[in-house]
């Protein structure tokens, strides 16, 4: 069997990238199809119940749309692999509209790529977009997914029985703080005294680790368990093994824990990938930085379990009223940390906007667990 038979569609395109990736605009624009072709990568499995699939739901909206043309890569890491996949789908499938989805795509590859095919654009998932200093055709957008979580901790606060909560978490980066603080925050509405263990796995993608997290915090009399990782798979699955309540992340995991799935904070991508792509297609500008909440659409709460009560349903609902008018604030003083530190004084709030929020480095009160 000829060698060149063997090769994967994936290995093929990356070395007929490499070869030209010095093509000049030019070239490029000349190998744009018609109708237009957006480029969609993922960094795991498009069926990962988590990170992924919510990037993929978004993708397979877009694809239904009249005039687009849609391709797909799973599974290319946050290597120079990436460069090579956004090359080979501009210069062999002519795209010229790609969405990088991982956030360690952002910077060198996306960055470097975007400056070689400036004809190209690049929406890059999150938020990491600053003015004059990266490439005037990459976009980065982000949504406030923390308004979901504390609604999801609104849920969980009405619904435990213990007044223990866990939180499975990759890393403590000011995302993931800001989604353990407000499910936190949203859970003490309902019970004052409600604490959520937090443990933190040290990657993204950590099975067997975050198994293991999962049992440990069940194993502490832990009665609802949420997650900040890239597929709640296996935590979803593992709290309804043992028997205990679950909230989601990304994308709806309600199929695999059918008893003890309570609800989620998931992305809209459908939402706001069609809508991204529509601007696109009339040449309409599209904002260098793009973030919202549920006012926005850009994030979304799974549908209630049939575990929930009603009364956790209407205060959810009367909270989310509140986000939808843009006047809810999660972060307002008095608030401390579990240090003991004043980390928004009282008569002062932190809207969803403020910078502060972003390079967040602590824990609410209330949460069981260490930053560092």
């Amino acid at each position: 069997m000829p060698y060149d038979s063997m090769l994967s569609r994936r290995g093929f395109l990356r070395s007929a990238a490499t070869t030209v990736v010095g093509l000049c605009a030019t070239t490029t624009q000349a190998l744009a199809a018609n109708p237009p072709v957006v480029g969609f990568i993922y960094v795991g499995s498009r069926d990962d119940f988590g990170y992924n699939q919510a990037h993929a739901q978004g993708a397979a909206a877009v694809a239904k749309l009249p005039g687009i043309k849609v391709v797909e890569e799973e599974k290319v890491p946050e290597t120079v692999d990436v460069q090579k996949t956004m090359g080979s789908m501009i210069t062999l499938d002519g795209a010229t509209l790609l969405f990088p989805t991982s956030f360690g795509y952002f910077d060198p590859h996306v960055l470097k790529v975007a400056t070689q095919y400036p004809k190209v654009t690049f929406l890059h998932a999150g938020g990491l977009y600053q003015e004059g200093k990266h490439p005037a055709n990459v976009s980065s957008y982000f949504g406030y997914i923390d308004e979901a979580q504390y609604l999801a901790g609104v849920v969980a606060g009405h619904t435990s029985r213990s007044g223990k909560l866990g939180f499975v978490a990759a890393k403590p980066i000011p995302q993931v703080l800001r989604n353990i603080n407000a499910f936190t925050l949203g859970a003490r509405t309902a019970k004052p005294q409600v604490t959520t263990q937090v443990i933190f796995t040290g990657d993204w993608s950590l099975p067997i680790k975050e198994a293991e997290a999962t049992n440990s915090l069940v194993d502490q009399g832990i009665d609802v368990i949420t997650c900040h990782v890239d597929s709640p798979k296996v935590i979803v699955e593992t709290c309804e093994r043992r028997g205990i309540f679950c909230s989601g992340y990304h994308a709806s995991q309600a199929s695999l824990a059918p008893k003890g799935y309570l609800t989620g904070a998931e992305w809209n991508w459908e939402s706001v990938y069609t809508d991204l792509v529509k601007r696109f297609q009339t040449g309409a500008k599209i904002p260098n930085l793009v973030r919202g909440g549920f006012k926005e659409g850009m994030v979304r709460l799974s549908p209630y379990g049939a575990a929930v009560g009603e009364a956790a349903r209407q205060q959810a609902e009367a909270v989310r009223a509140q986000f939808l008018a843009g006047n809810f604030s999660i972060f307002k003083g008095p608030l401390q940390s579990n240090t003991g530190t004043t980390v928004v004084p009282a008569g002062e709030q932190r809207a969803q906007t403020d910078l502060s929020l972003e390079s967040m480095n602590w824990l609410v009160e209330g949460v069981l667990g260490s930053t560092k």
